[in-house]
């Protein structure tokens, strides 16, 4: 698909941050360089499919010189991420959650910079992971 600028941020005792430009509210963080860059790639692909099952538009990435014009943009060191072309297409399904979870759910994907099928997919890939 593309390759989107990522802009990472380090406060003295806090975990690195990673924001991208040209996709507000897709954040995320990791406690070591080598994890925000990880986190970074999935939060940007999780960020992508929701847009893609929303029917959004995903946005041309925007240039190194553009981003770096912004005032808020000038402290951070940027680094590029690869969303490959070859994401798997998502699936609508049907699910029933308990109205509170879903609420739960929603509130914190929403402070996250998510959307809900994001949320979920990223905690899906977890629990697999741990499994």
């Amino acid at each position: 698909m593309a390759d989107y600028l990522a802009l990472l941020r380090k406060d003295v005792d806090s975990d690195y941050s990673v924001e991208f430009p040209d996709f507000p509210g897709c954040i995320t963080a990791g406690s070591t360089l080598e994890e925000a860059r990880l986190m970074a790639a999935e939060a940007l692909v999780l960020h992508i499919d929701g847009m893609i099952e929303d029917r959004d538009t995903i946005p041309a990435p925007s240039s190194l010189d553009q981003v770096m014009a912004d005032d808020d943009s000038r402290d951070a060191i940027a680094f590029l991420v690869h969303v490959s072309d070859r994401a798997p297409q998502p699936v609508r399904f049907n699910a029933s959650f308990p109205g509170d979870l879903l609420a739960d759910v929603d509130r914190e994907a929403s402070r996250r910079g998510l959307t809900r099928s994001g949320f979920l997919a990223r905690a899906a890939k977890r629990e697999l992971k741990s499994a």
